[in-house]
């Protein structure tokens, strides 16, 4: 085992010297890298970087949430992150009354700053590759569910280990290249983070869906935030005699601005990438299973863009669904024009033929093979599972309806049931606030209806096909069970449930649940994927992940031995990575060329109160009628507002700090060109670019249109 190991590392460092712009590097082996940064005009250290021994620039990066990426920008705990990124937040604070959405919000005080439960940042404290301890007592003769066992008792008590250094601490142990190498992630999460403040969702969010993924893009997509400790500096739980959270390290913002050529690092947490998966994998996603997920969001997008603008209440409510839905269904459709336009198939199927007729007679002999087959067994289980995440799941009633009833916890030692009263009231109020009726109830014969249509007859539930059977259409079945379900009232439901409820009455609520038309539809749907396709997907997936710790190791022999450059980075996972390019234009297609940054002018070319994402705020009109910029100007007296690079970045990345060559923050990353989605699985640098907001458009908002320039005070500016 350790001799494949140390093969596989010796092929990873044979070749991390390739001097191209694709990558998403681990910090800690950033000094791998580091000789091509500064040939590339970078003028710091490794050291600067990733340290455990003094402050860094990760100490400045967070995982915002469990999704996002922010970073300190003062010694007071002062955060910046991408506006989606705190819309959630921005959204529960809003109302009818109180449209921080709308209006945008900014705490003029400490006491202002709103508190957000449940929100949390995490600091990396230090990674290490703990390869050796995870596969500690593995040996090659045994089977692979007994190395999964190994592996996870490895990890438990690993993480155990290293949580005990401290308050506040979480862990985890990743899988790198598919299981080839191991690393321990050490957090400290603070769970009191109060916003600060937020433009108006027509600064945040301009362009809404129309520009999401395009380019040129003209969006302030920031929101501040501040993280608060106890007052020994470690982290707590919301407390009004909490303090201002004293970062080791905060970014320096520079004002200079930006040129094309210059330097760019991004410091974050991307998400998910596939960049070594099969050729197999990549035709499913591009024939099936992308157009047919971009096919049943249309049909949702389009009945909640209708409601939503007929009225201001259902616009709020929806607002933070709309974009959570629509932000996969836009880029699903960038990255299989991407990835057909590259023609990434067929120049996989050509690598694979290649490595297979290198592979024949030694280790990795047939591996290619075996997981292209396993992929075909794959394929009609995962088109199921596709269907019922994007049919069955988003119904939003139904899915309440039975998380209520498995919040009575049943005791089967004891013969005993339990509800949280307190808990569960919460939740009726969290959902009823942002649920509409129609919107849900047409979704549900719309999806379904597809459901019906592409799901082959052999892997639909016995349950849909009673219900087809007795009314004839997904309509009927939707007037249905839409007008029985007890969860269509929001009183009706709170009536039900009472505070300290016997053994009796909490028996009955569990039997009434049960046989609601909501619920039981959740729970007959869950319960046929869990017993007719997630034990397939499960076992085939296995299967996969086996024959790919071998190809991953195999790719990497094979390129080492033919002298194939290749860079060998590990796919993303939500860890701390970076990444490194420079400012760039682009050509997507013949004649077209864009240029690297966009302006206050493109903002105003665009401007249409006539059309809702268009609309900006009459303040921003009369500053630009004025042009009173303030310092906030480029060369040509314009507001930069955002800027493309060659980083490669992926979800995950939003809000991610964008560096220049001397450390200082320049931009907030927040989006990829529409053409380049298909990075997740190649990448291509002529047309692969990431969207960054210029951070002195930030600096412009918080000032002009926030009238909080009192915050930057607390900030460290270099020219």
């Amino acid at each position: 085992m350790k001799r494949k190991l140390t093969i596989m590392l010796t092929a990873l460092m044979a070749w991390v010297n390739v001097s191209a712009d694709e990558g998403m590097w681990l910090p800690s082996l950033v000094s791998q890298r580091i000789a091509d940064m500064q040939e590339k005009g970078f003028r710091l250290s490794a050291e600067d970087i990733y340290s455990i021994n003094q402050a860094s620039l990760k100490d400045a990066v967070v995982l915002f949430g469990r999704g996002c990426t922010g970073e300190l920008i003062s010694p007071e705990g002062l955060l910046v992150t991408n506006h989606h990124c705190g819309y959630g937040q921005i959204q529960k604070h809003s109302s009818v009354e109180h449209d921080y959405l709308k209006d945008g919000f900014w705490a003029m005080s400490r006491a202002e700053e709103l508190p957000n439960k449940g929100l949390t940042v995490s600091f990396l404290e230090r990674m290490e590759d703990v390869t050796d301890a995870v596969l500690k007592g593995y040996e090659p003769s045994m089977s692979e569910e007994q190395r999964v066992e190994i592996v996870k008792n490895n990890s438990k008590a690993i993480i155990d280990e290293a949580v005990k250094e401290g308050k506040g601490l979480r862990a985890t142990v990743e899988a790198l290249y598919y299981g080839n190498q191991y690393f321990l992630f050490l957090y400290r999460e603070y769970a009191d983070v109060r916003l600060v403040g937020a433009p108006p969702s027509s600064i945040g969010k301009f362009g809404g869906d129309t520009d999401n993924w395009m380019w040129p893009r003209h969006t302030g997509d920031f929101s501040m935030f501040r993280v608060y400790a106890d007052k020994d500096n470690n982290p707590a739980e919301y407390s009004e005699d909490n303090v201002p959270y004293r970062p080791k390290k905060y970014f320096r913002i520079s004002t200079k601005g930006v040129q094309e050529g210059d330097f760019t690092f991004i410091y974050g947490f991307p998400g998910r990438t596939q960049e070594y998966i099969h050729s197999e994998g990549v035709r499913y996603i591009e024939e099936t299973g992308d157009p047919h997920k971009i096919a049943l969001r249309t049909l949702r997008l389009d009945i909640m863009n209708r409601h939503q603008s007929q009225s201001q209440k259902v616009r709020i409510q929806y607002s933070s669904k709309n974009a959570s839905v629509s932000n996969a269904w836009k880029k699903w459709q960038g990255e299989v024009k991407g990835i057909r336009k590259m023609k990434t198939v067929q120049t996989k199927q050509e690598f694979e033929k290649a490595f297979s007729r290198w592979a024949e007679g030694g280790e990795f002999d047939g591996v290619v093979e075996k997981i292209g087959n396993i992929y075909k067994e794959l394929e009609p289980f995962q088109f199921a599972a596709d269907y019922y995440t994007e049919t069955a799941r988003t119904i939003e009633m139904a899915n309440f309806a039975a998380s209520f009833y498995s919040a009575i916890k049943e005791d089967k030692e004891n013969g005993t049931l339990s509800l949280d009263h307190k808990k569960i009231s919460e939740s009726l109020e969290a959902f009823y606030k942002d649920w509409y009726l129609p919107i849900d109830k047409e979704s549900f014969a719309a999806v379904m209806a597809e459901f019906d249509s592409n799901v082959p007859e052999n892997f639909k539930p016995d349950y849909f096909k009673a219900q087809m059977k007795k009314y004839g259409s997904t309509e009927s079945w939707a007037d249905a069970m839409f007008s029985k379900s007890v969860f269509t009232d929001q009183d009706k439901v709170k009536f039900l449930v009472k505070e300290d409820m016997s053994q009796k009455a909490l028996a009955k609520l569990r039997k009434t649940l049960k046989k609601d038309p909501a619920a039981e539809f959740a729970l007959e749907f869950a319960a046929w994927y869990s017993k007719d396709v997630q034990p397939d997907i499960k076992r085939l997936n296995q299967d996969l992940q086996l024959a790919y710790r071998d190809y991953m190791r195999g790719q990497m022999v094979y390129c080492r031995t033919q002298r194939i450059m290749k860079s060998f980075y590990p796919d993303a996972n939500l860890t701390l990575r970076v990444a490194y390019g420079h400012v760039k234009g682009y050509s997507p297609s013949d004649a077209v060329y864009y240029k690297p940054s966009s302006t206050i002018e493109g903002i105003m070319q665009k401007d249409n109160p006539e059309i809702f994402d268009y609309n900006i705020p009459q303040r921003l009109r009369d500053i630009y009628a004025a042009k009173d910029y303030g310092r906030w100007t480029d060369a040509d007296g314009n507001v930069p507002v955002c800027f493309i690079a060659t980083n490669h970045t992926t979800g995950g990345n939003s809000g991610s700090p964008v560096i220049n060559a001397d450390g200082d923050l320049i931009g907030l990353n927040f989006d990829r060109v529409w053409e380049g989605t298909m990075s997740d699985i190649v990448f291509d640098p002529e047309i692969c670019r990431n969207i960054a907001l210029d951070i002195r458009y930030v600096l412009f908002t918080i000032e002009k249109i926030g009238g909080a320039s009192y915050l930057f005070d607390e900030m460290t500016f270099t020219e």
